[in-house]
C-alpha cells in the first residue's frame, strides 16, 4: 500500500466497555479505510488513570477482533506518551497562549452563580453546556503565579483564549467530507469554548491536546467520530493553527441512540457488545443491524 495512502483511525478509551455506538464509529472507520484504499490504526486513549482498567483495555481487542477488524500495529497508548504531551503545552506556553488556573471546579461554580445572580441571566456555556470560565485567574499577578506554582499548589493551564486568537494569521478552517469523497469547508469558531483547560491538574495534557498531537504525529488524514465532538473540532483546529499541525479532514456521523432517544453512553451503562455476544448474537448479524 502506498505511503501516502489516507489514514484513519479508531480511539477508544478504556475507562468501560465497548457499546452499539463504538461499534458504529469502528466499522465506519474500517468502511472508510477500505473505501479509500486507506490504513486503519487504532489508539488506547487512556489518559485519564482513575478510570482506565487493563481488563477494559483487554475488551475493547476481544471486541473489535470479534467485529471482525484488523488494525495495524503497534497500538499507541496514550499513556505512554506523557512526555510528548508535555512538550506539546511547553510550546504553547512558549507562545504565551496557557496561564495557570487554581480554581477548584467548586470554585468555578461559585463563580458563575454569583455572577448570574448579579446580572439576573444566564452565564454564557460551552457547546457541551458547560458555563465559561469566569477568568478568575486570567489576570493574576506574575509574582503571584510564580510563587503558588513554586509552593505546588495543584492547577491547570488554561488556554488563554484572547492571546491565542491574536495569533490567528488566516481564517480557521477544516474540510468535512463525505462518503463519496465530496470534501466541504467549515469555519470554525473556538472561542465559544472559551478558556477551557488545556493540561489538567492530574496529568500533562487534557483529550484535547492529546488527540490533537497524536493525530499529527499518526499521520491521521482523515478522522472519522461522532457529532458529539463535532464543535470541539474548532479546538483542534486551533490547536494545530497554534501547534503547527496539519489539519486532518473530518466527517462527524449520526449517533447511535437507545429507544429512549438517548445516545449511548458508559457511564449510563449501556448494554455492551459482551452483553450481545452472551445473548447469543452474531457479529454478522450485529454489523447488519448496524447497516454493514
Amino acid at each position: 500500500m502506498s505511503s501516502t495512502a489516507p489514514v484513519f483511525r479508531f480511539a477508544p478509551s478504556p475507562n468501560g466497555r465497548l457499546h452499539l455506538g463504538h461499534a458504529y464509529s469502528a466499522l465506519l472507520n474500517a468502511d472508510f479505510a477500505a473505501r479509500f484504499e486507506g490504513r486503519l490504526l487504532l489508539r488506547i486513549e487512556d489518559i485519564d488513570m482513575a478510570r482506565c482498567r487493563p481488563a477494559f483495555e483487554a475488551a475493547i481487542y476481544e471486541d473489535l477482533a470479534w467485529l471482525g477488524l484488523r488494525w495495524e500495529q503497534p497500538v499507541r497508548r496514550q499513556s505512554e506518551h506523557f512526555p510528548f504531551y508535555r512538550e506539546a503545552a511547553a510550546r504553547l506556553n512558549r507562545k504565551n497562549v496557557l496561564y495557570p488556573c487554581f480554581c477548584t471546579r467548586k470554585e468555578v461554580a461559585d463563580a458563575v452563580a454569583h455572577r448570574e445572580a448579579a446580572a439576573a441571566v444566564p452565564w454564557p456555556r460551552d457547546p457541551d453546556g458547560a458555563p465559561l470560565y469566569p477568568g478568575t485567574c486570567r489576570s493574576l499577578a506574575l509574582h503571584e503565579v510564580e510563587g503558588r506554582v513554586a509552593a505546588g499548589e495543584p492547577h491547570t493551564l488554561r488556554i488563554h483564549m484572547p492571546a491565542a486568537q491574536s495569533c490567528i494569521t488566516r481564517p480557521l478552517t477544516y474540510g468535512r467530507f463525505s462518503r463519496d469523497g465530496e470534501i466541504e469547508t467549515i469555519p470554525v469558531n473556538p472561542a465559544r469554548w472559551g478558556d477551557t483547560v488545556i493540561v489538567r491538574k492530574d496529568i500533562p495534557t487534557s483529550y484535547h491536546l492529546s488527540v490533537v498531537t497524536d493525530d499529527a504525529f499518526q499521520g491521521i488524514t482523515h478522522v472519522v467520530r461522532g457529532q458529539d465532538l463535532e464543535a470541539a473540532t474548532d479546538l483542534h483546529v486551533l490547536l494545530q493553527f497554534l501547534l503547527d499541525l496539519p489539519t486532518a479532514l473530518y466527517h462527524h456521523h449520526g449517533l447511535v441512540l437507545d429507544p429512549g432517544g438517548d445516545k449511548l453512553s458508559k457511564s449510563r451503562q449501556s448494554e455492551a457488545l459482551t452483553d450481545l455476544r452472551a445473548r447469543g448474537i452474531t457479529a454478522a448479524a450485529l454489523r447488519q443491524r448496524l447497516g454493514f
